[in-house]
C-alpha cells in the first residue's frame, strides 16, 4: 500500500475523529508537505479538502434521511459548532443543512464519494538521476494557482511565448515551469521562464525570481506533454519512494530542452523534484 492509499484508508476509517493534516501524515509516516503534494498530484485536491468534502457529503445524506439534531451531526463530523458546520455546508452545497433536511434528498447536490484505494498510473518512470543546482535566476511570468484549478497554466505559457525574443540575454536553450511557495491548502506560484544572468536587464512585464541552491531528483520523460499530470502523479505516488528519495520544501521544475516543440507538444521534458 503506497502513501496515498494509506491516507485514503486512514481518512475513511477515522472519519469521526478529529483529523488534521499532521495526524494523517503521521499515520502515513511522511511529512505533511509530502502527503499534500502526493495526494494533490493524483487527485487534484489536498487531503484536507477531500476529508472535509467527504464528511460534509455523509452529513448531507444523513440530513436527507431526516437527522433531527444538526448540532449533534456537526460534532459527529468534526465541527465544534452549529454555525461552523452550517457555514461550511452552505459553501460546499449552496444550501443550508435545514434546506437539505427539508427537501429529503441529495439529488441536487454534488457529493464527494470515497476514492477507491485501487489507484495507480499507466506511466512507467525510468530511475531518476541526481543533480545539484546553484542559484537559478529565472525571468518570465508568475501566477498563483491551486491544485484543483490549474486550467490557466497553458494560457500562461501562451502569454510567455512572445516574450522569449525579448529575453535575448537568456542563458542556455531551456525553458522552465517552476512551482514554488507551496502551502498546505494546495496553492502555489507557477513561473514560466528562462534562465538569465543575475543582473540582466528585463523587458516590461517580466519578473525575476531567484531559486536557491538545491539538490534535485530528475525524472526524464520522452512522451507527449499531455502526459505531464500523469507523470507528476507517478513521481509522487511511487517514483520518489521507489528510489528512497525524500522531497524537501524546495521548488519543482519542469524543464523543456531544445528538442521540445511547443507547437506539437512532442520532444519530451524533465521534472526536477527538490530532495534532501
Amino acid at each position: 500500500m503506497n502513501t496515498v492509499q494509506r491516507a485514503l484508508w486512514y481518512i475513511e476509517h477515522h472519519s469521526q475523529e478529529s483529523l488534521t493534516l499532521n495526524s494523517i501524515a503521521s499515520a502515513c509516516n511522511v511529512s505533511p508537505f509530502y502527503l499534500t503534494r502526493a495526494f494533490s498530484a493524483l487527485f487534484g485536491q489536498t487531503p484536507v479538502r477531500y476529508m472535509r468534502r467527504r464528511r460534509l457529503s455523509e452529513a448531507a445524506r444523513q440530513l436527507a434521511d431526516g437527522a433531527p439534531d444538526i448540532l449533534a451531526l456537526a460534532l459527529e463530523h468534526g465541527y465544534n459548532s452549529h454555525e461552523a458546520f452550517s457555514r461550511a455546508f452552505k459553501e460546499t452545497f449552496a444550501l443550508t443543512p435545514e434546506q437539505v433536511r427539508s427537501q429529503g434528498h441529495t439529488d441536487n447536490l454534488i457529493l464527494t464519494e470515497a476514492i477507491s484505494m485501487s489507484i495507480g498510473t499507466h506511466i512507467q518512470l525510468d530511475a531518476p538521476r541526481r543533480e545539484s543546482l546553484k542559484s537559478l535566476h529565472l525571468a518570465g511570468l508568475v501566477s498563483r494557482f491551486h491544485c484543483d484549478a490549474k486550467a490557466g497554466i497553458p494560457q500562461q505559457w501562451q502569454r510567455f511565448q512572445p516574450l522569449l525574443s525579448a529575453l535575448s540575454s537568456h542563458s542556455g536553450d531551456a525553458a522552465y515551469g517552476a512551482c514554488f511557495n507551496f502551502d498546505d491548502e494546495g496553492s502555489f506560484d507557477y513561473m514560466t521562464g528562462v534562465e538569465v544572468p543575475a543582473q540582466a536587464s528585463l523587458p516590461s512585464g517580466v519578473v525575476r525570481t531567484t531559486l536557491p541552491e538545491q539538490d534535485y531528483a530528475v525524472f526524464a520523460y520522452s512522451g507527449h506533454i499531455a502526459d505531464i499530470t500523469s507523470v507528476m502523479a507517478a513521481i509522487w505516488n511511487h517514483g520518489l519512494t521507489d528510489h528512497g528519495l525524500e522531497p524537501s520544501h524546495g521548488p519543482t521544475l519542469e524543464k523543456y530542452g531544445p528538442d521540445f516543440d511547443p507547437n506539437t507538444g512532442q520532444g519530451g521534458f524533465e521534472v526536477w523534484i527538490a530532495v534532501r
